[in-house]
């Protein structure tokens, strides 16, 4: 039988409007993954918040100890829930994360979070990887702008390229309302 957790990866403080690394659709991403977190939390579901901590120097972000690190209010971790603390992209790097979807008897992963382009694409690659089965809430998710060869990419081209690519292997991809009418219907 299948089993199923949400991973809310780096729903940081750093990521939304006065934050360090402001990410221009992070409050809708934010809102989408609080109402999957909260239809999780109805189910009585695993949930598993994974926080990154910057330790590497000449960080500007994420740095332990300051607002920016915390959970966002909209996905505060309540009682039981599990945390994750990373410093890496890939939320398995020398974590806990594999023993506890291992312990847990995890098979299925849901996955929301930010950035599109580099944790949540990290993460749910190296999943897959793992043998999980994954499906990613493509609009839980934001992403940067970035630069390339003299090219500015913006949000949206970067979050709909990194989307299309998990999709086309590694993810099963969903919106926020058509993941809560899928699983509520089972």
């Amino acid at each position: 039988m299948n089993k199923k957790a949400l991973i809310l990866i780096d729903i940081q403080n750093d990521y939304f409007p006065g934050g360090k690394m402001e990410l221009k659709k992070s409050k809708v991403a934010g809102k989408n993954a609080a109402k999957v977190l909260n239809f999780f939390r109805e189910k009585k579901l695993p949930i598993i918040h994974v926080q990154h901590e910057s330790v590497k120097d000449g960080s500007t972000f994420f740095i332990s100890g300051t607002y920016g690190m915390e959970f966002h209010s909209l996905v505060k971790p309540e009682e039981g829930e599990h945390v994750i603390v990373k410093h890496f992209p890939n939320s398995f790097r020398e974590t806990k994360l594999g023993e506890l979807l291992t312990k847990l008897g995890i098979t299925d992963l849901t996955i929301a979070g930010m950035m599109s382009n580099m944790c949540v694409d990290a993460t749910t690659r190296a999943a897959f990887d793992f043998g999980y089965s994954c499906t990613v809430v493509h609009d839980g998710c934001a992403a940067a702008a970035l630069r390339f060869n003299g090219e500015k990419v913006s949000d949206g081209k970067v979050h709909a390229s990194f989307m299309a690519a998990l999709g086309s292997v590694y993810a099963k991809m969903v919106s926020t309302d058509d993941l809560i009418d899928e699983l509520g219907s089972n």
